[in-house]
């Protein structure tokens, strides 16, 4: 009889322990997959509050730029430090990343191609530049981010800190600032700027981001033409899902822009849209 108590508390036990373990997977369960992307760029965002208090940062500007195939500029973080002007691309990729700063493509997964993203971004400096003025291009250093989801394979220059173009994952991003702005106080030939100068810039940014929710959705419609015609060419600008960045057919991506309050202007495959 006292066995069979025992046997009875025990499976009770058991079944407690199942359900408990059934609540905490139903629970990680409700994390949306389509807030991955927003949840990436607040990532970014927290390491960006890291840095000194004197400097200033703007996250997803967006600047009219007529070189620019949209007329806009679309900037994930721009920097302002006292030694110099980070801007930084980032990218919601998934695998190996095969690139080189001289080529005009690079390879994801060994699958399909993507712009090089040290070309691209030196396309929103040159937008900022002509905003700002008389700054010499050589105050910029440019950063592509990845997050942790990828492996690089790229020429190991853009990995040293003396370059001013650097590749780095999203963990190390202030990591690398600091370690760059170190680097540059040992040059005091560039030009450095004041509390003051940091200011004008900042505001002068901000002034020029575009907050019209149509304009940025049209620049998004523009850009996505623009991508659909190029694919035709020798480069392949495939759209990709921004939660695992496997490639979707046109018919997603038309799908995912067009439910703008679900998906947030962002795509994602099939299995991440729920």
């Amino acid at each position: 009889m006292f066995s069979k108590l025992i046997s009875i508390f025990t499976g009770k036990n058991n079944v407690k322990n199942k359900q408990e373990k059934k609540v905490i997977r139903e629970t990680k369960k409700k994390v949306q997959p389509t807030r991955i992307g927003e949840l990436g760029e607040y990532k970014i965002n927290i390491q960006l509050d890291q840095l000194n208090k004197k400097y200033k940062y703007i996250s997803d500007l967006l600047i009219e730029n007529p070189k620019s195939k949209s007329g806009y500029s679309q900037i994930d973080h721009v920097v302002f430090t006292h030694l110099g002007i980070f801007v930084i691309e980032t990218k919601n990729y998934q695998g190996t990343i095969y690139g080189d700063r001289k080529r005009g493509t690079w390879n994801v997964n060994g699958k399909f191609k993507m712009m090089n993203p040290f070309n691209q971004n030196f396309g929103h400096i040159k937008a900022i530049n002509s905003l700002l003025k008389n700054i010499d291009l050589s105050s910029y250093i440019s950063i592509v981010s990845f997050s942790r989801r990828c492996i690089f394979k790229v020429n190991e220059e853009l990995r040293k800190i003396h370059s001013n173009d650097l590749i780095v994952y999203d963990t190390e991003l202030t990591d690398y600032i600091n370690r760059k702005l170190n680097v540059l106080k040992l040059q005091p030939q560039l030009n450095s700027f004041t509390d003051e100068e940091i200011l004008v810039m900042f505001n002068k940014l901000n002034e020029k981001n575009i907050l019209d929710p149509e304009i940025r959705q049209k620049h998004i419609e523009l850009i996505n033409e623009v991508k659909s015609e190029e694919s035709n060419g020798n480069i392949i600008y495939s759209a990709t899902c921004a939660t695992c960045g496997q490639k979707v057919s046109e018919k997603v991506e038309n799908y995912c822009l067009t439910n703008k309050e679900k998906f947030k202007n962002k795509i994602y495959c099939f299995d991440h849209q729920r």
